[in-house]
C-alpha cells in the first residue's frame, strides 16, 4: 500500500484511477479551433493522479514546448485543482482555445510563454482578449519509439 501524507491525513494512493482521456489535441504553438469532448479514459497509478475528479489527458500538438521536453504527440497530464505559479507548465485557455504554455511574471502581471526560442515573445494574460488558467501540468509522456506517421 502507498501512503502519502497531507498534513496530519494520509491517503492511500494505491490502485488504479481512470483518467479521462481529451479527444481534441492541447495546443502547443498557436490556437485552432477545436471542440472538445472526451474520448474515453486511461488507467494511471493513483500516485500518478492523486486528484483524479481533476485530472485530464491531452494530446499535444506543436512544438512550441519543446524547451520545456515536451514534444508533437506528447500525452500531457494536467490537474485542474493545483494552484499555478510562477514557472509552471500550464494549460491555458486563449482566446477561446485550449493551449499550453509557461507561466511567467513580468514585473508584476502574469504572461504565457513558448518553451522555444524560435517562437513569440511572451504575452500578458490581461492583454487576450480571453486568457484564463485552466490546469496545471503535473506530467507528460512520450513515445521513443518511432511510429509510422499513419499511427496516430
Amino acid at each position: 500500500m502507498s501512503l502519502y501524507r497531507v498534513g496530519e491525513a494520509v491517503a492511500d494512493l494505491s490502485g488504479l484511477v481512470r483518467i479521462p482521456f481529451m479527444r481534441t489535441t492541447l495546443c502547443a504553438g498557436f490556437p485552432s479551433p477545436a471542440e472538445d469532448f472526451i474520448e474515453g479514459a486511461l488507467e494511471l497509478p493513483r500516485w500518478l493522479a492523486p486528484n483524479p475528479a481533476a485530472t485530464f489527458i491531452w494530446r499535444v500538438r506543436g512544438w512550441c514546448m519543446k524547451g520545456a521536453g515536451i514534444h508533437d504527440q506528447d500525452l500531457a497530464v494536467v490537474d485542474r485543482s493545483l494552484q499555478p505559479s510562477a514557472g509552471a507548465v500550464v494549460v491555458a485557455v486563449v482566446n477561446g482555445e485550449m493551449s499550453l504554455k509557461r507561466l511567467v511574471v513580468q514585473g508584476n502581471r502574469l504572461a504565457l510563454t513558448f518553451d522555444n526560442p524560435e517562437m513569440e515573445e511572451p504575452f500578458a494574460l490581461d492583454e487576450l482578449e480571453e486568457g484564463l488558467l485552466w490546469g496545471v501540468l503535473l506530467f507528460s509522456v512520450r513515445w521513443h519509439h518511432v511510429r509510422p506517421s499513419t499511427v496516430r
